[in-house]
């Protein structure tokens, strides 16, 4: 998102742009998908004073301004990524960590059959799939 662009979004909404927003924001989109933990230390390679606490509070700013969005890829912490981006399922490999993305057409079935039969709706951008990645292979030790 272009700096002018972020700047009046934030200011529409009687916020201001911080160089400490930008680069929380930049650092969400650099990384694709991204702990707190993993902005807070991309964001410390540029501004070495930025703390843990204010990357929370800016995620959950920027989510609030629908800027980026998380979901749950494990038992940790949230992970980001950019909110303009289509709404897709996760594939998260325990082996190595990398994170996929894959059409969510391919649950519609399934999210078909669960609202019919149970009523239930599923928020396809918060499905994540565990298991391995074709590089780890099916994760036992040769």
């Amino acid at each position: 998102m272009p700096e002018t662009s972020l700047a009046e979004l934030l200011r529409s909404r009687g916020l201001r742009l911080t160089a400490q927003r930008q680069l929380i924001l930049q650092a969400v989109l650099d990384l694709g998908h991204a702990t707190p933990e993993q902005v807070h230390t991309a964001v410390r390679e540029v501004a070495a004073g930025v703390n843990i606490t204010t990357i929370y509070r800016t995620l959950e700013l920027l989510e609030r301004i629908g800027l980026v969005t998380h979901t749950h890829l494990s038992h940790g912490s949230p992970t980001y990524h950019a909110a303009g981006e289509d709404q897709h399922i996760h594939l998260v490999c325990r082996e190595c960590g990398a994170i996929d993305e894959v059409d969510p057409e391919l649950m519609r079935p399934l999210a078909e059959q669960l609202a019919r039969e149970r009523g239930f709706r599923v928020d396809i951008g918060h499905v994540s799939f565990f298991g391995n990645c074709a590089r780890c292979g099916d994760g036992s030790q040769e």
